[in-house]
């Protein structure tokens, strides 16, 4: 596998290169049909202005995230693009058995080669009771606990080569090597790399040891990026995969044309965020819906803790913004992702920090 699958380049006035990371947020008033048009228009649209790569983020019974597909939403996505790097961010993969997933990306990997990543969480993304119903176990914690072991189950899937005497030594994921071998057959030298993503220390430590790229989610656990980054940076062991680490962010941005805009979409997501914390997820409000919202005290300090995290403003704003979470955690990738209620929003959003960074327009 070429490190060039993963470390991308930096376009236009970039500290490094930028990418998207996508929930497929359903807006009140919209559809989930609506939110799968944004995202096309979306990934078009970034792929067309330089952006590395797009990831498809898995949630689950969540009204306003209408992404608990990713493997079905990069097929589509695979379909309307042609150079931009597509993925998962992640597949929570606890949830699934290893060879599906393996199958699933394989797949992937065969509708459009060369350009798919396999991103990967060891968190449920959803609440306890919808990830015993996904995993059908009472132990609701027993994936996320076996997970190393999923995911040394997942790679030998995804390489073909369990030894002699394993159990599924004679079980193959396809599309996957196993072609190669076939009399007459013929394989794709690409293999959708591994990502491990991670809000804490665990999949980062982890990501270090295997030598492979690392995603820490700062867009909600901020306080944790640095120490996260620090830690895969000490554990990382030099591998087939990576002769140095590479670690990208997520991070919640939202440009605007003008600065009070911004502002009244940030609050009508922080206010989507709490009634999702309080158990009441629903549609992103509009923010005249959020402006009409009395908000209590409680509500009040989340929306204003939530969105100190949120680079949001002027395109000038969210470009002096990104420059400096860059300096403070030199992240080899910034991945964006824009929480509004409008698609147009959101869109909209993707061409400002494009302008702003001077990004070229790719034919």
């Amino acid at each position: 596998m070429a490190e060039d699958e993963i470390r991308g380049t930096a376009q236009g006035t970039a500290p490094v290169p930028l990418s998207v990371l996508d929930l497929v947020t359903v807006g009140a008033g919209r559809t989930a049909t609506d939110a799968l048009r944004t995202s096309v228009a979306i990934a078009r649209l970034t792929e067309s202005r330089g952006f590395h790569r797009y990831w498809i983020a898995e949630h689950h019974s969540m009204p306003g995230v209408a992404s608990s597909s990713p493997a079905v939403i990069l097929a589509h996505l695979a379909a309307h693009t042609t150079r931009i790097r597509l993925g998962s961010g992640g597949v929570m993969l606890p949830n699934h058995a290893p060879l599906v997933i393996a199958e699933q990306f394989g797949t992937l990997e065969a509708m459009a080669p060369g350009r798919i990543d396999l991103g990967l969480g060891r968190a449920p993304g959803t609440d306890g009771a919808t990830a015993a119903a996904l995993r059908r176990a009472d132990r609701l914690h027993e994936g996320a606990d076996d997970f190393p072991e999923q995911l040394a189950e997942l790679t030998r899937f995804l390489d073909d080569d369990f030894p002699d005497g394993h159990p599924y030594r004679r079980i193959h994921a396809v599309p996957g090597p196993v072609q190669a071998t076939s009399p007459g057959g013929v394989q794709s030298p690409h293999r959708p790399p591994l990502w491990l993503l991670g809000s804490s220390g665990f999949s980062a430590q982890l990501a270090g040891s295997l030598g492979l790229p690392f995603a820490f989610a700062h867009h909600f656990s901020a306080q944790n990026t640095i120490p996260a980054l620090d830690l895969y940076r000490e554990s990382f062991r030099p591998s087939a995969v990576l002769d140095e680490p590479y670690a990208l962010i997520g991070v919640s941005a939202l440009a605007t044309d003008d600065e009070k805009e911004a502002r009244r979409q940030v609050r009508a997501a922080a206010l989507s965020m709490i009634r999702l914390r309080t158990g009441r997820p629903g549609l992103v409000p509009t923010p005249e819906e959020a402006e009409a919202h009395e908000f209590s005290p409680m509500e009040e300090e989340f929306a204003r803790t939530w969105n100190a995290n949120v680079i949001h403003g002027t395109a000038d704003e969210v470009r002096s913004g990104l420059d400096d979470l860059h300096k403070r955690t030199g992240a080899d990738e910034l991945m964006l992702t824009g929480n509004a209620h409008s698609g147009d929003a959101r869109l909209r959003s993707y061409e400002l920090v494009a302008d702003a960074y001077g990004l070229p327009t790719v034919l």
